[in-house]
């Protein structure tokens, strides 16, 4: 097996505490059995996201030592400006302190009741920022998404049979752009093909519908399109970012992601007018449109980290410690979404606690018995997450795919953490006929996973 090494050298450590299987068990108890409740310090390997969760490079902090912290006209702004318009090529770069942000402002100003937005999989917060702005978010991934077994290169593609379908049925008027998430993330981490992006921009020109990308793991859905796309092997990743975002006519990012940063994100777009709109709206809720509710420091952190994402050696690096950890995983029958993906491994928790109904929440339930087990924290990417009520029958409807995401923080984790996690998995497999469901006792109206606090089926 191919074991892969750090292309770096670590030169600040941060101690970590292991806490006893009783201590777990009180604090998951007074969770309400909600790892977002759990306190970070009772935590031994975090893998509840990758967002925000990076380590910055000592370039990266030593910029930070460079920061203007002018209200106005910052010089980090206009290094980040340069930064992100070589990279994405976007007329108009409109910084904002993370991706949701991003989100809303895009979607306060476009969307109006009534209005749909297409995408290949909407990420939770990318569907509550629709929805909440009076849209309706369509899911329109291949059918191959949805099935855990397929190993298809390109699972994050949209469907442009069905895309066709969703602009003759509701009205090219009714949607503002198509929105594609590279990678994937609701899909299991799944990249998006040059030739998909290539054939939705034709489609889209037919219909005068703008294309945008979701483009948080945007380097690592290049490395996949270098690795697996014929004709892109020799081609550097800068070089295949540039021809992905020459299909589009603007992006939202969160720099949590592929930026490696542990805030900010921001607004590329084309059209002028739009560009007005968003940024009079930033500066109501976020700030001047030199900052974005930024410091000047942040904004260079990004610059820096944006750079060095592009980097081959660190992105092979990346993508093979996930793999790694996925292929560890395999060895052992632990049921896994195939192939695996860029940011995270997804456990298929409907195989893998097959005696738990989709109605007692199996990926939630996998969830706490990994932090119960290890002290490893996940997220549940499943009913919880993505079930709601149908609002003509009132019963609950469940997404297709139930899976618990182990999203893993970059330049953070050594490859023996991984192995760790693995053996952690591998044990509670072994032994998953003493996993419980769940029941819920609270959630909010919106984005529930958050906030829910759950109670064990006995």
């Amino acid at each position: 097996m191919f074991f892969p090494s750090e292309p770096f050298r670590i030169k600040v450590v941060e101690p970590l505490r292991r806490t006893t299987r009783e201590e777990r068990e009180e604090l998951i108890r007074k969770a309400g059995f909600n790892v977002f409740n759990l306190p970070a310090e009772a935590i031994y390997v975090d893998l509840l996201t990758d967002s925000g969760t990076s380590a910055m490079s000592d370039n990266q902090w030593a910029g930070l030592m460079l920061g203007d912290e002018s209200y106005a006209g910052s010089r980090n702004y206009y290094h980040f400006e340069e930064t992100v318009r070589d990279i994405f090529g976007f007329k108009h770069i409109i910084p904002t302190h993370q991706g949701r942000v991003a989100e809303n402002l895009l979607f306060s100003t476009i969307l109006k009741e009534g209005m749909v937005i297409p995408n290949n999989i909407h990420f939770d917060t990318t569907r509550a920022n629709v929805e909440y702005n009076g849209g309706k978010a369509l899911d329109l991934v291949i059918d191959e998404a949805y099935d855990p077994h397929i190993d298809h290169p390109f699972k994050g593609n949209i469907d442009l049979e069905k895309l066709e379908r969703a602009v003759e049925e509701y009205g090219p008027e009714r949607i503002p752009l198509v929105l594609l998430t590279i990678t994937n993330n609701s899909g299991g981490g799944q990249p998006v093909s040059l030739e998909n992006i290539r054939q939705t921009r034709q489609l889209l020109n037919k219909y005068g519908i703008p294309l945008f990308f979701d483009a948080c793991r945007f380097a690592e859905n290049c490395y996949f399109i270098k690795e697996r796309e014929q004709g892109y092997q020799n081609k550097p990743i800068k070089e295949i970012a540039r021809e992905i975002f020459s299909h589009g006519d603007g992006c939202t990012m969160s720099a949590k992601k592929d930026g490696l940063v542990n805030i900010g994100g921001f607004i590329g777009i084309n059209n002028d007018e739009l560009a007005a709109q968003i940024t009079n709206r930033l500066i109501l809720i976020e700030g001047f449109p030199t900052y974005g509710g930024l410091a000047g420091r942040d904004l260079e952190a990004i610059s820096r980290g944006l750079q060095e994402v592009l980097n081959e050696d660190y992105l092979n690096y990346r993508i093979s410690q996930v793999r790694h950890l996925g292929q560890m995983l395999e060895e052992n029958q632990v049921p896994i979404l195939k192939p695996i993906g860029g940011h995270a491994i997804y456990l298929n928790a409907r195989e893998f606690l097959a005696h738990i109904p989709q109605h007692q929440y199996p990926a939630q339930a996998l969830t706490v018995a990994l932090y119960r087990e290890a002290g490893i924290r996940a997220v549940e990417i499943g009913g919880l997450m993505f079930g709601h009520k149908d609002p003509q029958t009132g019963k609950e409807v469940y997404p297709e795919l139930e899976m618990v995401r182990l999203a893993i923080p970059r330049r953070v984790y050594t490859t023996q953490h991984m192995v760790y996690v693995a053996e952690a998995i591998s044990n509670i497999y072994r032994n998953r006929e003493q996993v419980k469901g769940f029941k819920i006792t609270y959630e909010a109206p919106v984005l529930r996973h958050f906030t829910v606090r759950l109670e064990e089926i006995d």
